[in-house]
């Protein structure tokens, strides 16, 4: 069986969360003492775990060489072997136990989410797809008690959205989320199709981590502001006022426009929360793609321009191209049951970690601001 990676970096690095908790004034900060705590306990049950499986491995060698041993009691040989099964299982669980601990967990899992839909190709059809999929996330995350807040859309003639952004607050929501990005095909006969034609439309579908201020520094000499009358619905009052806001972030060229509010400071924090979170996201990207050349990680990049799912209406189809799953339950899925489609991301992204960790030489995450 292949050798554990070492455990002496997280060994130091728990020893390193030990002195910290030690000092008088360690509790001065609750969210970092928290922090640190939870770290340093996971680093414990790491070690735990590592020592058992090497106690485990002392308990097969023991039992194999006693079942070969000609000169042991044959009832013995035979409890030894009927032992191995069970410690062998015992051994596949620890082991897995300490390789997913040791995989460096991803800073922005626990982050609220900024979600950017976009009609693609396919028109009218594409507009209202697009209105599916952020009813279809709406109910997802109403199902795990998130927040959501709308805070930017463009509507189409046809009641469907040509771009809508929204913030979705709560527990992990990027954790869960994060594998949603990119272009998300449907096929099926559209509602302005009058010979029953099936059409294929596609809906670009972005999830950004929330950024905070001190993740990104924006220069305020690298922005352009533009105001101007919101129009669109919003109830009596939205068109008398200069409260749409547009923000151009010179540098990228990003440009981030937010009218939902009638009010002008609440439409720029909007507009400044989506930009950061692009900037964030941009950052990511760039540092990610020094390391993808040599890999390619089996999710995919999360690229917008990637095509990551075809849900087939007459087939009642939903198939996730990265990873080959295929689910005809699509109605279901539609309502928010997005579950099962999430868990297999998830679990082909552990699996990919966990097959190139062996061969990685890598040291254990450090808890943010931990050492500040």
């Amino acid at each position: 069986m292949d050798e554990l990676p070492d455990l002496a970096p997280f060994v130091r690095r728990r020893d390193e969360l030990a002195a910290q908790m030690a000092e008088p004034s360690f509790y001065g900060n609750p969210r970092r003492a928290a922090e640190v705590t939870r770290e340093h306990q996971k680093l414990t049950q790491l070690a735990a775990d590592h020592a058992a499986c090497r106690r485990t491995e002392r308990e097969i060698a023991e039992a194999v060489a006693f079942g070969r041993d000609p000169g042991a009691d044959p009832d013995l040989r035979e409890l030894a072997a009927a032992e191995l099964p069970e410690l062998q299982r015992r051994l596949a669980a620890l082991r897995e136990a300490v390789l997913l601990a040791m995989i460096p967990p991803d800073p922005t899992d626990s982050r609220n989410t900024v979600m950017e839909i976009r009609a693609g190709t396919g028109g009218d059809e594409a507009s209202l797809f697009a209105a599916e999929l952020f009813r279809m996330y709406s109910k997802y995350a109403d199902g795990r008690g998130w927040k959501i807040q709308p805070m930017s859309r463009s509507e189409s003639e046809r009641g469907g959205f040509k771009e809508v952004i929204c913030l979705i607050s709560g527990t992990d929501v990027y954790k869960q989320l994060k594998f949603e990005s990119g272009v998300q095909r449907v096929q099926r006969v559209p509602v302005t199709e009058a010979n029953g034609r099936i059409h294929t439309s596609t809906v670009t579908v972005a999830v950004l981590p929330e950024a905070e201020e001190v993740d990104v520094h924006i220069d305020p000499q690298d922005l352009e502001i533009t105001v101007s009358r919101a129009s669109g619905p919003g109830g009596q009052g939205v068109n008398t006022t200069d409260s749409a806001v547009q923000i151009l972030h010179k540098p990228t060229g990003l440009i981030v426009s937010c009218a939902d509010e009638r009010s002008q400071l609440k439409n720029k924090a909007r507009a400044m929360t989506v930009l950061r979170s692009r900037l964030l996201k941009r950052r990511e990207d760039e540092e990610k793609a020094k390391y993808a050349a040599a890999r390619r990680s089996q999710i995919g990049s999360g690229d917008r321009s990637e095509r990551i799912r075809t849900y087939n209406f007459p087939q009642n189809r939903l198939t996730d191209h990265r990873i080959g799953l295929t689910l005809y339950s699509l109605p279901q899925v539609m309502e928010g049951a997005l579950d099962p489609v999430i868990a297999a991301l998830q679990k082909a992204d552990y699996e990919e970690k966990l097959a190139a960790l062996t061969g990685h030489d890598f040291t254990p995450a450090r808890t943010a601001g931990a050492d500040d």
